[in-house]
C-alpha cells in the first residue's frame, strides 16, 4: 500500500494504536472540518480509504510516528 507522506503525518497525529482506533478517530475529525477545507478532506479520505483497504498486519508495519524534521525542512 503506497501511504503518502501528508498521509502518513496525519494518521501519526490521530494514531490511537488501532486501525479500526484510527479509522473512528480520522472520521470523527472529518465531521468538524469546514466547507472550505477541501484539500484536507480529500487528505482525510485517501487516508480512511488506504486504511479500511488495508488488514490489520499491514497496519502494524506503518511507521506512524510524526516526524517534524522533515517537515521544517519542507518549509525551508
Amino acid at each position: 500500500m503506497n501511504i503518502t507522506f501528508d498521509e502518513q503525518q496525519l494518521m501519526s497525529l490521530y494514531n490511537t494504536g488501532t486501525r479500526e482506533g484510527l479509522l473512528v478517530e480520522l472520521a470523527e475529525m472529518r465531521g468538524y472540518l469546514a466547507a472550505d477545507e477541501t484539500e484536507l478532506r480529500k487528505l482525510t479520505d485517501s487516508a480512511i480509504q488506504k486504511l479500511t483497504e488495508m488488514s490489520d498486519a499491514e497496519y502494524e508495519a506503518l511507521d506512524l510516528f510524526p516526524d517534524f524534521e522533515k517537515e521544517d525542512t519542507d518549509a525551508e
